[in-house]
């Protein structure tokens, strides 16, 4: 099985993504997550097809969620503590 999806992106957090199929747009999309998640800006369209690689998740994952909700809703990466704290410390060098 093939999809074609549309994705977009949050202007609220830039790594949270919103994966619709193309020929049902946002329709399905429940009012109260479009609202969390702000204007929708377009970002590609892409074919899903099973064994396709994606940078965050499995294609048929996201072929799953589309078929049975309408959509799948790709959340920003956990943050990891200790990467945090390496940031925040090179971030204070760079202040220097």
């Amino acid at each position: 099985m093939k999809i074609i999806c549309d994705i977009y992106r949050s202007p609220i957090d830039e790594e949270m993504y919103l994966y619709v199929t193309k020929s049902e747009a946002l329709t399905r999309v429940p009012e109260a997550l479009l609202d969390r998640f702000g204007k929708p800006r377009h970002v590609m369209t892409l074919l899903l097809q099973a064994g396709k690689k994606l940078a965050r998740v499995d294609a048929e994952r996201v072929m799953e969620q589309l078929q049975v909700n309408g959509y799948y809703l790709q959340m920003p990466p956990a943050k990891d503590s200790e990467m945090l704290d390496i940031h925040l410390q090179n971030t204070k060098m760079n202040l220097k």
